[in-house]
């Protein structure tokens, strides 16, 4: 018989979840935490240890094979700077009403929407309508796309002020912004760029604005930016952004991978799941294959035809 004292541990039996038992909510749940992952720029790295759990654990739970606990993904959800909601399926509505405008909206056109997101922000006063928005110009868009040289070369040509984001968050918390990530997470880093954007709004009547590139993954800080500023996308491939980041001496947002195969992989991820929103400015130009020279003139001219603002 076994001491009973000093019982031995049974052997520990992990059954891996196979394919064929995939459970669709699983799968979805996977999907929506890489999508939210992706538009926030982080790596699965970089959210394992943000949320305190192996980096086994997240791949599992990406691709839909991993179970996990409710706990757990309250950890993932703070780490992402989102509700638990948000990482379930579609049909978790916080109430009959809300489950209605979902179902009116279902469908409609990006043009549909934004006029539903207009009209509703007025109503509720959450958005007012800014007549001084064409006179602020903000560039958005990935690291690498030009937009704090672009910028400033812009400012500069329409006898505008120039504002960098991160310049100013850096002001505001006095410390570098690798610092703040560090010392005080994603979420405070939000919170310094939402109060340097309302400050530059507040401030300058006619300026060009550079804004970090995960600036859309705050929907309310963008949308203040919509709201207050004529934006343009720069945008360029994949591979150049790339180029342009390595050049810089900086692989932000795709720190702490093995190689330039991974960090490619992420920065396309990076790059899907901001596109949607990239593509919500009221101008796209593209610096692809241009020198700094020809994107400038090319983005001078196109900034001046939109705007009709004269030589």
């Amino acid at each position: 018989f076994a001491d009973m004292k000093n019982p031995v541990p049974l052997p520990t039996v992990e059954i891996a979840a196979t394919p064929q038992l995939r459970d669709p909510l699983l799968v979805a749940l996977g999907e929506r935490v890489r999508n939210l992952r992706a538009r926030k720029g982080m790596t699965r790295k970089a959210l394992a240890l943000g949320a305190d759990v192996s980096e086994r654990h997240l791949a599992n739970m990406e691709s839909g094979t991993g179970n996990v606990s409710v706990l757990v993904l309250r950890q993932i959800a703070l780490a992402l700077g989102c509700e638990v909601a948000e990482l379930l399926t579609e049909e978790s509505y916080p109430s009959a009403e809300w489950s209605m405008i979902r179902d009116v909206l279902a469908g409609r056109s990006d043009a549909d929407l934004k006029r539903a997101r207009v009209v509703l922000g007025e109503l509720f006063g959450s958005v007012v309508a800014d007549r001084g928005r064409t006179s602020r110009i903000a560039l958005i868009g990935l690291r690498g796309a030009g937009k704090s040289s672009l910028g400033q070369e812009l400012a500069h040509q329409l006898g505008y002020s120039f504002v960098e984001i991160n310049r100013e968050i850096e002001r505001l918390a006095g410390c570098s912004v690798p610092e703040i990530h560090s010392l005080y997470g994603v979420n405070a880093y939000r919170r310094y760029e939402r109060r340097a954007l309302e400050e530059a709004i507040q401030i300058y009547p006619e300026v060009v604005i550079a804004t970090p590139g995960g600036l859309v993954s705050d929907a309310f800080t963008f949308n203040l930016l919509l709201t207050h500023c004529f934006t343009v996308w720069l945008k360029a491939t994949p591979e150049e952004h790339m180029q342009r980041v390595v050049a810089q001496g900086d692989l932000r947002p795709m720190a702490g991978n093995t190689g330039n195969a991974e960090a490619m992989d992420d920065l396309n991820r990076i790059l899907s799941g901001r596109e949607p929103f990239y593509s919500r400015a009221d101008l796209t130009y593209s610096t692809a294959g241009q020198t700094a020279q020809e994107s400038l003139t090319g983005l001078l001219a196109a900034v001046r035809r939109e705007l009709a603002i004269t030589a």
